[in-house]
């Protein structure tokens, strides 16, 4: 009998978990809900605000922006399967999913590293600043990480329409992962491992370098300040932006660049949650708690309330 072209995708996702599928649904609905709920909250003060019209900001509703739109890609999908016995998707979802999953995640990795430099000329060139970090300069920046997500994800989607499926058509997670459908695919996938390790790595790594290296000059800076409240008030924001780094960093990388001889579908399935939905949760927790000036934009706006 001939192998015939799969069209569609079974999503086994929790299905090992049936007995707890309410329990997750609540759970995983509760998460998505405060993700939405603390980033728009952040979208929201910042752009009424008037204290918090700064190039810092600007780029830290980009970033919620995001969470927003990247936790949007795969819960909503997560819910629904959660509550359906026929966990199927089609192919042309699989493809629109992971377009848009690599899109906003690559847009991510570029506005990190753009925060970086934001933070490196506030901190240690002051004077020039508001020169370097315009409102033309800022929107141009976060333009250029949108608009190299866009290409950067299309590119790899378009590669990805030239596999065909046959034989097994189940996908051992809860959202369609390009990994996954490289190791379903019964045509060769070394062109598109090969775009993935060297567009991917040299992203990755260039960006990394980028987000890491201003940080020597900052924190030697802040290091010569006198003033102990500018001290507390500079490394907050900076910890806060690195914790965000590691946390987005390190589950991409073990999800994408490890070997495919450690797969394990339960370990892989909790690091799709941290990078897809706990990520996104923590942003907002992080540099909410960690910076006074949303917070007292927070009290604000609740006493006019």
């Amino acid at each position: 009998m001939e192998n015939q072209t799969i069209f569609y995708f079974y999503l086994s996702g929790f299905s090992d978990l049936a007995i707890f599928q309410i329990h997750l649904f609540v759970i995983f609905l509760l998460v998505y809900v405060m993700t939405m709920f603390g980033n728009f909250l952040i979208l929201h003060l910042i752009c009424t605000d008037s204290n918090l019209q700064t190039p810092m900001y600007f780029f830290l509703g980009n970033l919620a922006f995001l969470d927003m739109c990247c936790s949007s890609v795969s819960a909503p999908r997560l819910l629904f399967d959660l509550c359906s016995k026929r966990k199927v998707i089609s192919r042309a979802s699989c493809t629109v999913q992971i377009y848009f999953f690599i899109f906003f995640t690559t847009s991510e990795v570029l506005l990190l590293a753009v925060m970086s430099c934001d933070r490196y000329f506030a901190i240690c060139r002051p004077l020039h600043y508001f020169q370097v970090m315009n409102l033309r300069a800022c929107t141009e920046l976060a333009l250029g990480s949108w608009t190299f997500g866009l290409v950067y994800s299309l590119m790899h989607t378009l590669c990805t329409l030239r596999l065909s499926f046959c034989n097994s058509n189940t996908i051992h997670n809860f959202i369609c992962d390009i990994s996954h459908l490289f190791q379903l695919s019964c045509t060769d996938t070394f062109l598109n491992i090969l775009i993935i390790f060297l567009f991917g790595g040299l992203l990755g790594i260039t960006s990394l370098i980028i987000t890491l290296v201003p940080y020597i000059r900052i924190f030697t800076t802040v290091a010569k300040l006198k003033a102990k409240k500018s001290k507390i008030k500079a490394f907050s924001t900076c910890t806060s932006h690195l914790t965000v780094v590691f946390i987005f960093y390190g589950t991409l990388v073990f999800n994408f660049f490890r070997p495919n001889t450690t797969y394990r579908f339960s370990e892989d399935r909790v690091i799709t949650i941290i990078y897809t939905l706990v990520t996104p949760l923590l942003n907002p927790l992080i540099y909410s708690l960690r910076n006074q000036e949303l917070q007292a934009a927070l009290s604000k706006a609740l006493h006019k309330l």
